[in-house]
């Protein structure tokens, strides 16, 4: 005895319902891994710049070196990296990037 073809279809919607599901939540874990790559690498920026040990010829000779050993990475030039450093500035309070994290989801619909 077959089964019909409206509950093949239903079992069929289901298994893409798992697909969707699955791959909303591998892009939640994506944006969330980034927000943190994002906040780590602005608080190395920041830091080094308040201390003086960097400046705007750094950060360029920092941007020039992602590009030469990544160059496939987009959005690590000078104007990225100092938008992660003020991204940072602005969330550094860890709280708020825990609660940025949670949202993640958010970012990727």
């Amino acid at each position: 005895m077959t089964k019909p073809i409206t509950s093949t279809l239903s079992d069929f919607h289901q298994v893409i319902i798992m697909i969707n599901d699955a791959r909303n939540r591998a892009y939640s874990k994506a944006n969330a891994e980034l927000v943190m790559l994002y906040f780590n690498i602005g608080k190395i920026v920041s830091e080094k710049v308040l201390a003086g040990n960097w400046g705007d010829g750094i950060v360029n000779d920092l941007a020039d070196y992602i590009a030469e050993k990544q160059p496939l990475l987009k959005g690590f030039n000078r104007r990225g990296l100092y938008r992660m450093k003020q991204f940072y500035d602005v969330y550094s309070d860890e709280q708020i990037v825990s609660t940025l994290l949670t949202n993640c989801k958010l970012i990727t619909t």
